[in-house]
């Protein structure tokens, strides 16, 4: 199915607010998702929406307002009270950006939560208001350690983000061979797993996507990224989230947004970070016709393009799984 931008974020919005949330909430949710679809991430787009309804749906606990539960000048610690992380995430950045501007540096976490997203997201407002920053979030046990096939941490993902007088310079990866959203997508879609990225219950390699999400994933990076996925679940766990959480329950959220000029001149800072993205660009490529890219650049060169092609592509069976939820409010097909 082939929708524009507009009906496609309509669509989310409808969705959002037939299983509970303000428009508003829906707003934020929306505007989180269909950025994904538009910078090529379609996993974490529209089918994300469907994933967020199911979680909604088969959870019998209502969901309560975010909390302030700790706060000093330079930090808060949220309790996100099962609310999506999109959510919390909005608030978590809005909170960071403020604290920095007054005190130059701010911590914020979060607990009770689950699905914060592109980590990119936030850091493009971060960025943009002068600072740096990185997150981490935790989750409960679908991805193993290198040399293990049982979970112990989640898809754990990881950003760090720059701000520059050009393009800033933002990194964000997740640690496991593959994400949540794209094992979801091809369970939904009836595809297989790429070889070698997730276990079956009993150990043994699969690419049977629901032998998977009742498995474990692979770790992304070998030793290296089992360490950095661990030191990702204990960022997380920080602000008092669970290190052993139920599956999309209780996940872990960490915020660290710096203002440079507490270390030399916040402008001159970002002449420099440009120079250095302009020396790697500059690199010399192992292949002529594929020159060196600095992350965040291509996604963001999507989005552009799919913003003046002013077009969506959703699979038909999430399409049709949307339409149903979000007609009662006003969705027609």
């Amino acid at each position: 199915m082939i929708l524009t931008i507009v009906q496609a974020r309509e669509l989310v919005e409808a969705s959002m607010v037939a299983v509970g949330h303000t428009q508003k909430e829906a707003e934020i949710i929306g505007d989180h998702l269909i950025d994904c679809e538009l910078r090529g991430l379609s996993f974490g787009g529209l089918p994300r929406a469907l994933s967020v309804i199911e979680r909604i749906q088969a959870t019998t606990t209502p969901r309560h307002a975010i909390q302030v539960i700790k706060e000093t000048p330079v930090s808060v610690a949220l309790d996100g009270g099962d609310q999506v992380g999109y959510l919390i995430g909005r608030m978590a950045t809005d909170m960071a950006i403020d604290k920095a501007r007054k005190t130059g540096l701010a911590v914020v976490s979060a607990n009770q939560t689950w699905y914060t997203g592109m980590f990119s997201y936030y850091l493009e407002e971060i960025t943009k208001a002068g600072f740096a920053g990185m997150i981490a979030g935790s989750g409960g046990r679908r991805v193993a350690p290198h040399g293990g096939t049982e979970g112990r941490f989640s898809t754990n993902p990881i950003a760090f983000g720059f701000p520059s007088t050009s393009t800033p310079v933002i990194w964000d990866i997740g640690t496991s061979a593959v994400m949540l959203g794209e094992v979801v997508l091809a369970q939904r879609l009836g595809q297989l797993l790429p070889e070698g990225v997730a276990f079956d219950p009993q150990g043994n390699p699969t690419r049977d996507p629901s032998a998977a999400l009742e498995g474990a994933f692979g770790v992304w990076g070998g030793h290296k990224g089992s360490g950095l996925a661990m030191v990702v679940q204990l960022l997380g766990m920080m602000g008092g989230a669970s290190g052993a959480p139920r599956k999309t329950h209780d996940c872990g959220f960490f915020m660290l947004v710096i203002n440079p000029e507490l270390l030399s001149s916040a402008e001159d800072y970002k002449k420099r970070v440009k120079e250095f993205a302009d020396s790697m660009r500059t690199t010399r490529p192992l292949d002529p016709a594929r020159p060196v890219r600095v992350p965040f650049e291509r996604s963001a060169a999507d989005r552009e393009k799919r913003r003046l092609e002013d077009r969506i592509e959703v699979a038909d069976e999430v399409y049709e799984a949307l339409v149903h939820i979000a007609t009662p409010v006003g969705i027609a097909k």
